[in-house]
């Protein structure tokens, strides 16, 4: 039977959307569902921020009637008056292993960029660069991270078929956690806070944490800027990003190095979520959060989520104080290894330093591009 694409108009459609993920890979080993709630959050222009400069569409493809593939179309205004662009992105990219099908929703969003006048589509990649980015092409079989793509392999296949090439890689680095801190890790953290410029903060507590939150978001837009796709947060992206993370965020796994009064670097991990995600089937309610939180607790991989060294400080030690207390956290809290998130292929800076630590490439994502 031939497919339709269309756009996606009233709830009904919606709920379709939303539950397609699940049906088409809730029998895949290793899958994990993501929260509801939170998917729902990301589609409603009055929650989401970033609907102030972004136009997006929302396409489902049908054939003999049923929903077999969607995909969502981004235009990120604010990122292309910044980079001087007329860039579209592709997300949430999602479809049965059918060519035609994976054509008809890519083909709908190019069409979509072409009639608003941008000559590229890229992608996966959402409103910003706090949403997921890049389909895995390396590591499949491997446990995702939170705010990652987990697509099945032959979804690249069907996106290099469509006449997409590489744009930018992103390398995901295994980091064991050692018994004893390597001996020249202990001796750069103590040179550096030996100078009395720099102080290590770190958390037990939320409360503490919370009048930081703030100063490092203003730090990361400061640092972030070439990074693909990356346009500065405002202050609704900071409150909601805030609101979103700060109550499932450990603050045992937030250190921040403070020079002259503000945050000069900083880093923040999560406890692996998966096994919680799973038994809670993507739902907190009724009982879902405490399945996640329980879950956390017996976690034994930690996950890298955000980092940054404001740029003057770069190179004079911030980087290994801030290793050295997030190792040291990591196993007094019984975790064997960490999962570094996504790190730029091009960034050699920070790879040097997650091999020096005895990390290994261990999954690999990439950004797709098409000219139109």
């Amino acid at each position: 039977m031939p497919i339709k694409v269309r756009q996606v108009t009233g709830r009904r459609e919606l709920r379709k959307f939303l539950g397609l993920p699940e049906r088409l890979n809730r029998s895949r080993e290793g899958w994990v569902p993501p929260l509801r709630a939170e998917e729902r959050r990301f589609l409603e222009p009055a929650k989401n921020p970033a609907f102030s400069y972004c136009d997006c569409t929302l396409v489902l493809a049908y054939r003999d009637g049923r929903a077999v593939g969607r995909i969502i179309g981004i235009v990120n205004r604010r990122y292309n008056e910044l980079r001087n662009e007329r860039t579209a992105r592709f997300s949430h990219l999602e479809c049965i292993e059918d060519q035609e099908v994976a054509h008809g929703l890519l083909g709908y969003v190019e069409r979509w960029a072409a009639e608003r006048g941008m000559n590229r589509v890229i992608g996966p990649m959402g409103f910003t660069d706090q949403d997921p980015e890049g389909f895995l092409v390396e590591g499949f079989g491997e446990e995702t991270a939170l705010a990652s793509n987990q697509n099945p392999e032959y979804l690249v296949r069907l996106v290099e078929a469509a006449g997409y090439d590489k744009h930018a890689d992103y390398v995901v680095y295994r980091i064991p956690v050692p018994e004893e801190l390597p001996e020249f890790y202990r001796r750069i953290s103590q040179r550096t806070l030996r100078r009395g410029i720099f102080t290590l903060l770190e958390f037990d507590r939320r409360r503490a944490l919370k009048p930081f939150v703030r100063p490092i978001l203003e730090l990361m837009n400061e640092t972030y800027g070439d990074l693909v796709g990356f346009s500065p947060l405002d202050d609704d992206e900071m409150d909601d990003l805030t609101r979103r993370y700060l109550p499932v965020i450990d603050p045992r796994f937030v250190k921040i190095v403070m020079a002259h009064g503000q945050p000069a670097g900083f880093i923040v991990g999560i406890p692996n979520l998966n096994e919680g995600l799973r038994r809670a089937k993507g739902r907190l309610l009724p009982l879902g959060w405490l399945k996640i939180v329980r879950a956390a607790k017996r976690a034994r991989r930690l996950d890298l989520l955000l980092g940054g060294i404001k740029e003057e400080f770069r190179g004079r030690g911030i980087d290994v104080l801030l290793g050295s207390a997030m190792i040291r956290s990591a196993r007094e809290a019984g975790f064997e290894y960490m999962d570094s998130h996504h790190e730029l292929e091009s960034n050699y800076r920070v790879r040097a330093e997650m091999e020096r630590m005895g990390g290994r490439v261990y999954k690999r994502y990439r950004i797709f591009q098409r000219r139109l």
